[in-house]
């Protein structure tokens, strides 16, 4: 079977995905896994990195690109998106979202009892937002609405509100990428259970990660993958690689 350009590129997104995850391992973690004993060697822990994202992050990412053409999103190279929407209006909206972001921890850091929010140092910052572009699209986009926005409103209800069911989905996706984050300021913070956050704190992580999902989600569902992977990167650019080297 022929495999397409789109195919073509996302294989090759996933590839990035796999090698720059294998990299990470060796570059300096700072505060959110630096102090964490790594239970075996570095080349060990890389080389599996490489394997196991490519192979998870592949296989959900395909599915989710299959069933996201099924409910009628644009594939990755559509005839019917400019390459305007498809990076340019992605890179100016991540931009806006990632400055966003910096004043309201500004804001919020005088309340949450523990300061501004934590970054991975450079250049991990730079390697991590390219990868959270990619793999956090992946999982919470890409497969995560098409999956079940598929499974609701095309298999259970025969094509019936897709627009609702859209939305609902997306504030689950919302959730689950904001609690997904939760580990790491866990580890940041020295917390050893969720009842140990202070409730603004919990509210900064939902809304910060909230306003990235839902732009995230309606650019992947209007204009396609790349634009979701592109919102996400400049919004982590802004805010991890330069609001980062800041605070």
């Amino acid at each position: 079977m022929k495999t397409s350009r789109s195919q073509k590129t996302y294989f090759l997104l996933v590839l990035v995905l796999a090698i720059i995850s294998s990299i990470n391992i060796f570059l300096p973690q700072g505060a959110i896994l630096g102090a964490q004993e790594l239970p075996a060697s570095k080349p060990v822990i890389s080389l599996a990195a490489f394997f196991i994202v490519g192979i998870i992050y592949g296989g959900l990412g395909l599915l989710g690109l299959h069933l996201s053409g099924k409910l009628g999103f644009p594939g990755i190279w559509s005839d019917s998106v400019t390459n305007y929407q498809r990076f340019l209006q992605p890179a100016f909206v991540g931009i806006g979202i990632g400055i966003f972001l910096i004043i309201s921890d500004i804001v919020i850091s005088n309340f949450n009892t523990v300061g501004h929010l934590p970054h991975p140092p450079f250049p991990t910052s730079l390697t991590a937002s390219v990868a959270a572009g990619i793999g956090e699209e992946i999982v919470f986009r890409l497969f995560f609405i098409s999956f079940w926005l598929w499974l609701i409103s095309s298999f259970l209800l025969k094509g019936k509100e897709q627009n609702t069911i859209f939305w609902i989905i997306t504030a689950f996706s919302a959730v689950a990428f904001s609690l997904g984050h939760l580990p790491s300021i866990m580890f940041s913070f020295n917390y050893t259970t969720f009842a140990q956050i202070p409730a603004i704190l919990l509210f900064e992580i939902i809304l910060l990660n909230s306003v990235l999902s839902f732009f995230a989600a309606c650019f992947f569902r209007k204009y396609g993958f790349l634009a979701a992977v592109g919102i996400h990167f400049w919004t982590d650019l802004v805010w991890h690689v330069f609001y980062g080297l800041i605070v």
